[in-house]
């Protein structure tokens, strides 16, 4: 009875300490967080963390996961009301602009190319997303074509016909409130 009793406690003791352990590591600081966007109101940020997009206050607190798939998440940027968000995922072979609600749900994808796209930024309006992609360029462009010249583009938060808005390569678009000026990141080559 003594054996048994000592062998419980052995037990006991490694399932302590197999449990101490997957404790402490999961309160590891996360590192990598990534492509940071700051709510509207300036309450919330939204970050990419290991291929998914999490919400945590801009007080601080406790991170929450908005998507959790399989598939990458990330460039997540705010709707004008702070409503919604849009974001690029590759749940279907290459990165597609998605929208859902800032509170979670379905994702809702908006683009079918079979090139990559990135989101930049709703319009004025919150009726369209401006996003960055190598797709059909206008014939009148003299740019050698490549992969990081991207040309931007506007789809219907609806859902619809995607539509180019300049040739000129775009990176992190913004549109001013009247939402008929933009500023953004332009790309001249490799070494910008």
């Amino acid at each position: 009875m003594n054996r048994s009793v000592n062998y419980l406690k052995i037990i006991f003791t490694i399932l302590l300490v197999n449990i101490s352990v997957l404790m402490i590591s999961g309160q590891e600081k996360a590192i990598w967080l990534r492509y940071p966007a700051i709510s509207p109101d300036g309450e919330t940020i939204l970050f990419s963390y290991k291929g998914d997009i999490y919400s945590v206050p801009s007080s601080g607190g406790t991170a929450a996961p908005l998507t959790m798939s399989k598939s990458y998440e990330y460039a997540a940027v705010w709707s004008k009301d702070g409503k919604t968000i849009a974001f690029a995922s590759d749940r279907y072979g290459n990165f597609d602009i998605f929208v859902m609600p800032v509170t979670g749900g379905e994702a809702r994808r908006l683009t079918y190319h079979s090139g990559n796209e990135t989101p930049g930024c709703f319009s004025a309006d919150d009726s369209n997303i401006l996003f960055s992609a190598v797709r059909q360029d206008v014939v009148s462009n003299t740019q050698y074509p490549t992969g990081l010249m991207s040309e931007l583009y506007s789809v219907p938060v609806k859902g619809g016909k995607v539509d180019q808005i300049i040739s000129t390569p775009v990176l992190d678009p913004e549109l001013n409130k009247a939402g008929d000026l933009i500023i953004y990141h332009d790309i001249k080559g490799y070494e910008n």
